[in-house]
């Protein structure tokens, strides 16, 4: 049985054939946990630091002498044990980059989105829905096919006028199909694509 995507918009109602090789996959959860985490990582800075005893300014002599005062011995000031001493175990910069094969990362993109043709939440919309950009149009269509938020709108630069009547919307957000990524499938409840945009997530899936 081919798979089927409904538009939820347009000029004409009609169902488009989706390329079961890309949407109709087997959905692999470690491939798309696997990803998950290596866009996560990818998107931290990496870039807290803290000083050793070594770094920090001060304790060039023992605080007190060694015996006769009570208390514990003390070499400098600059140990951790003191205000504004250093860390004994301190953070440098490093880079969370984790590595996902080429293949494993679009395998992990076609569950993904194999995910949400098979649960039904993966809807078509036409460019020309919307003649001007109208926020409260794009509620009333959403309310209309009763989608699910959060959502994931895909859609190209040149469809302006639909990514504006979307892009105030809470809880909605606006993706470029080149910059689509499985974390952001993941965590939408309904991924919406253009027609103009579904070839380009195909030719990344394959």
């Amino acid at each position: 049985m081919a798979l089927k995507a409904a538009f939820i918009g347009g000029s004409a109602a009609k169902d488009v054939s989706l390329d079961e090789a890309i949407f109709g996959v087997e959905v692999k959860p470690h491939l798309v946990h696997e990803a998950v985490r290596a866009e996560a990582n990818a998107a931290r800075s990496g870039t807290s630091a803290t000083k050793s005893r070594g770094m920090v300014s001060g304790g060039r002599a023992k605080p007190w002498r060694q015996k006769g005062t009570g208390r514990a011995r003390q070499g400098t000031i600059r140990a951790a044990q003191f205000e504004g001493g250093g860390h004994a175990f301190r953070k440098d910069p490093r880079q969370f980059i984790q590595k996902v094969n080429r293949k494993a990362a679009r395998a992990a993109l076609r569950s993904a989105l194999a995910s949400h043709a098979g649960s039904g939440t993966f809807a078509l919309v036409g460019a020309d829905t919307f003649a001007e950009p109208s926020t409260k149009a794009a509620a009333e269509l959403i309310a209309k096919a009763q989608l699910t938020l959060p959502l994931v709108l895909v859609c190209t630069e040149e469809e302006a006028t639909l990514a504006k009547s979307f892009r105030n919307l809470q809880r909605v957000a606006i993706v470029g199909p080149s910059e689509l990524e499985v974390g952001a499938i993941v965590w939408a409840r309904t991924l919406v694509v253009s027609e103009a945009a579904l070839p380009i997530i195909e030719a990344r899936a394959r």
